[in-house]
């Protein structure tokens, strides 16, 4: 089979090339620049814009989380006279400069974003994506980063393809790729490896019971969705070692566990509802092994976020089991799971997006899940539920539509 690119495509390909360099040197002052998500945000552009603040000013950078630590970065000037960089969900990186006042932070639903990006409410005037090389047909891949991207491309007054042969091409689901013919121009970037996720600490006692405590709530045929962190990829482990059959994943993040869950047979997604035999995500990080794992593989759909954190079409799957972590919970039913008072944590992101999916699933339940104590700074122990959350406290989940509150102790059906 012929597998060589067009000489059309590879025509245009090598007319829209240009350097990370002349790229950034397109920016004026004034403009509005939205980045990826993620993995998707542009790294070599980003190190070129970032050698020219001293001479751009009033230029504002929208991202969201993704920020490599290796890299210089536009989230360099405390004046803000330069660069003013907004951050739609905070990463390790992002609340770092959040502290130092170098970003702020824009409150979103992820469900939101795409309907934010190509309304009134949001106005940037140059995109810039990481993608993966372009295929025989002229298409680049979004690989681990869908969200927003292809609305992104579409609504930007210039697009800017940066080529990372390291992301991996990932298959559709639905707005995962865009054409050569809509960008305005390509970098060939020089393919920093992709930023993979620490090896995570042993899980704590409390990981390991709550974990304990959720495996009997989840049935054969399951539609799973796992948030971040140790108790999410605790609960796949001890998932591996059961016995349940046929399991869905229909999910905002796609991380290693789940990769763990389908290579011992758990996953096939035969009775979901939407995209059957699929595993459902629109961003991943996690691992190299992880990523190899979705390069090609047919068993992955990429959809956009509309899709993916769309409470009407994720409940039409039975059984949904919602699972995320929360930081604190007050005896009001309140949920904060984003901030330390008034200190940005991380954000929003889809948490709500999947207690609502659940909420609407035949037979679906939410998790969200925290140890009940923690020790403060001073060693104090303190609890994580409290009367009244405190002062500042955003709240992530509505007292409204919590479902279950899940420690080490038990689970409490507030719904």
């Amino acid at each position: 089979m012929n597998k060589i690119i067009s000489s059309h495509n590879m025509e245009l390909y090598k007319e829209k090339l240009i350097s990370a360099k002349n790229a950034a040197n397109l920016i004026k002052s004034g403009d509005s620049i939205l980045y990826a998500v993620f993995l998707g945000r542009p790294v070599d552009f980003d190190r070129e814009l970032a050698m020219r603040q001293s001479e751009l000013f009033d230029v504002q950078v929208t991202q969201c989380a993704g920020i490599n630590p290796d890299s210089p970065t536009t989230c360099c000037d405390p004046t803000h006279q330069h660069f003013t960089c907004n951050s739609w969900f905070f990463d390790t990186g992002n609340r770092r400069m959040g502290d130092k006042n170098l970003m702020f932070y824009n409150p979103v639903a992820f469900s939101q974003l795409q309907t934010i990006i190509g309304s009134d409410l949001f106005h940037y005037d140059v995109y810039v994506q990481q993608v993966s090389p372009m295929d025989r047909f002229g298409f680049f891949s979004f690989g681990p980063t869908n969200v927003n991207s292809l609305e992104s491309c579409l609504g930007a007054k210039t697009l800017i393809l940066e080529v990372n042969e390291n992301i991996p091409r990932v298959p559709g689901g639905s707005e995962d790729s865009i054409h050569v013919s809509m960008a305005d121009y390509v970098i060939e970037g020089s393919n920093t490896p992709l930023l993979v996720l620490p090896a995570g600490k042993p899980p704590t006692d409390a990981e390991r019971k709550m974990a304990s405590l959720l495996m009997k709530e989840i049935p054969d045929r399951a539609c799973i969705q796992l948030g971040i962190g140790g108790l999410p990829n605790t609960l796949g482990e001890l998932l591996c070692d059961s016995d349940l059959k046929d399991l869905g994943i229909h999910t905002e993040m796609f991380v290693d566990s789940l990769v763990k869950m389908f290579n011992a047979g758990l996953v096939t997604g035969r009775y979901k509802t939407t995209d059957r035999c699929k595993m459902a995500f629109t961003f991943a990080l996690g691992s190299n092994e992880m990523y190899d794992f979705m390069d090609n593989n047919s068993v992955m759909a990429s959809h956009c976020g509309r899709y993916t954190n769309n409470p009407e079409i994720v409940g039409l799957n039975d059984n949904l089991r919602s699972i995320n972590n929360t930081l604190m919970v007050d005896l009001f039913g309140q949920a904060c799971s984003e901030s330390a008072g008034p200190r940005q944590i991380s954000g929003t992101g889809g948490q709500l997006d999947f207690v609502t999916s659940a909420f609407k699933s035949n037979g679906g339940k939410s998790f969200l899940c925290l140890s009940s104590t923690y020790n403060d700074k001073d060693g104090k122990l303190r609890s994580r539920i409290m009367p009244m959350l405190p002062e500042g406290s955003i709240v992530t989940t509505p007292r409204t539509f919590v479902d279950y509150i899940v420690t080490e102790n038990g689970i409490a059906r507030l719904k």
